[in-house]
């Protein structure tokens, strides 16, 4: 076990290490004050006929990123409809199905990237490059905008703009997104992913017997770069980054997890430099890695117990100098048990979704690290930009309560916390459980929803609720056991997708436009500071306490029944 404590304090030192930079970086960019950007997007600029000095306020904001959104889904949707009629499908693959292109449409648009598909037998170079990794910049975009968005409503006062949408999505695309991830996809080459728009191999095994073996091809560490850094989690092949061609030895393991957290970790820092204080973006940092921290620890520990149902079948579990021992069902031996529990939670503490492991072979108690880690919201770091602006609504939240203790005006950053604004925090807080509650009971209730169950009893229930829980909060992931590409499932999931998204985006854009107008109130000796380890301590619990309250049940009847089942035998 210490050498999982070891990857895990390791990759901390890492993500520390490269997020401040990064941070300081898109305040830069985002900002404006980067100056050869500036130069370079003159043209651009007079070209689309935009004026980046004409800032707008919320709802305008708010318009047009929706309409970019939606521009989007129907791009995304056209190409995999007419895939068949177009270049670079050297394998010859027919259009996708219409339920199907809707959900993936939906899906990459809304940074869930959740998959009914398997992307070497479904979609083409074209359709994998022009509409899949194309959308996964956009929708990190989008997400990076938002958050923007926010914290200028937090910096600003008696102001009615946040911002130009069409400047943020530029620089955001330009300037963050664009540069790293080419960087990142060269660093991926380096370590053995693959890169290429060659046809299919087809080779015969040295073994005879065995017949011909075909091994995709395509233009893989090009969609995977972005696909870390923009948290969206959609794999070129189906078995994603357990597939070797996709995540070939320990370092590029290490790097794609590094990847999914850099900008959701760097952000943090950006929020403390757009606020004027450095201790508030410390402070949500602190609480994120503190949950984080906490959910590694338990995934592994339940990860390396073991399987009591194996072991009662004489199979040896423990960890030696031949094996990483444990529970390694659905687990690369390449990376063992420390490395697969720690993207498990990576991946779903920020709204990536990407997967070494399948999570649908975890213990109970280790499948429910993920699944309660996507129920919090996706807030433990998150997505790129909504990690940040879904933890800053939960801050909200925590002064509003603390304010109720101690009998004053809550405010958070000098803006007084009134009606209105509770009513957008409620809003963004409730419309994720309501998705899941109710998706997961209309699956459940339906002929079509419990036809795709492959397991009896809580396992299967457990299914249906990650699936929920996965596709609202804009995850991902998947328990492998759910055959969710049916018409009944992909149009589900997308409402739950859609909804999930722009259910929260439009309460957070409101809250921006909402504090930007507010005058700034001095601290007064009654105010509660938001930058120790009290408003930490206090944030955690009302993260862990709201987020996952609503769920206790359905993890009660899922997850927990399982466990108790399996460890009493």
């Amino acid at each position: 076990m210490s050498a999982a404590w070891s990857l895990l304090a390791l990759f901390l030192a890492a993500l520390l290490a490269l997020a401040w930079p990064l941070g300081r970086w898109m305040h830069t960019v985002m900002e404006g004050r980067f100056t050869l950007g500036q130069r370079l997007e003159a043209p651009l600029w007079r070209l689309l006929g935009i004026r980046p000095e004409a800032e707008t306020g919320w709802w305008p904001y708010a318009r047009g990123l929706l309409l970019f959104n939606a521009l989007g889904f129907l791009a995304v949707f056209a190409l995999q409809r007419l895939q068949g009629a177009l270049p670079l499908n050297p394998q010859g693959f027919d259009a996708v199905a219409v339920d199907s292109a809707f959900n993936t449409a939906v899906s990459f648009v809304t940074n869930t990237n959740w998959q009914g598909y398997g992307g070497e037998t479904t979609m083409s170079y074209l359709t994998q490059m022009l509409a899949l990794t194309v959308q996964n910049f956009l929708s990190a975009a989008t997400g990076l905008v938002v958050a923007m968005a926010l914290m200028r409503g937090f910096a600003r006062h008696s102001a009615r703009a946040v911002g130009n949408v069409w400047v943020d999505l530029s620089r955001a695309t330009l300037w963050v997104l664009l540069p790293i991830a080419t960087a990142l996809a060269l660093a991926f080459v380096a370590t053995g992913v693959i890169q290429n728009l060659s046809p299919y191999l087809t080779l015969t095994p040295l073994q005879p017997g065995l017949g011909e073996q075909t091994l995709a091809m395509g233009p893989t560490a090009s969609q995977l770069a972005i696909k870390m850094l923009g948290t969206n989690g959609g794999g070129f092949f189906n078995a994603n980054s357990a597939h070797p061609f996709e995540n070939p030895s320990e370092w590029s393991n290490a790097l794609q997890m590094l990847a999914i957290f850099a900008i959701p970790a760097g952000l943090c820092f950006t929020f403390g430099r757009v606020v004027g204080d450095r201790r508030q973006g410390w402070a949500v940092l602190g609480a994120m890695a503190l949950i984080f921290v906490l959910a590694a620890i338990a995934a592994t520990r339940f990860e390396q117990q073991g399987n009591p149902a194996l072991a009662a079948l004489g199979a040896d579990q423990a960890a030696s100098a031949l094996q990483s021992g444990g529970n390694m069902e659905g687990k690369e031996v390449r990376f063992g048990i420390a490395a697969s529990s720690l993207f498990a939670v990576v991946t779903t503490a920020a709204s990536c979704g990407a997967v070494n492991a399948m999570h649908d072979s975890f213990t109970p108690l280790g499948g429910l690290v993920p699944t309660a880690l996507m129920q919090l919201g996706e807030v433990v770091f998150g997505g790129v930009g909504s990690g940040l602006y879904g933890m800053l609504v939960f801050a909200l939240l925590a002064v509003f309560v603390a304010g109720l203790m101690i009998g004053r005006t809550p405010a958070y950053l000098g803006k007084k916390i009134e009606p209105f604004e509770m009513q957008m925090v409620s809003a963004a807080i409730l419309v994720t459980p309501l998705l899941v509650l109710l998706g997961t009971a209309v699956a459940l209730m339906s002929e079509a929803g419990r036809a795709g169950i492959q397991d009896a009893g809580p396992h299967g229930f457990t299914e249906v609720l990650y699936a929920l829980s996965s596709a609202a909060n804009n995850n991902g992931s998947a328990f492998a056991g759910l055959s969710a590409n049916t018409p009944f499932y992909n149009v589900l999931l997308a409402i739950a997708m859609a909804l999930g998204r722009f259910g929260v985006i439009l309460p957070v854009l409101a809250l921006a436009g909402s504090f930007a107008a507010k005058p700034r109130a001095e601290a007064t000796t009654g105010s509660l500071p938001t930058h120790g380890p009290l408003f930490v301590g206090l944030l955690v619990g009302t993260v862990l306490l709201v987020g996952l309250l609503n769920y206790v049940p359905a993890l009660a009847l899922g997850p927990v029944v399982e466990h108790l089942m399996l460890w009493t035998k």
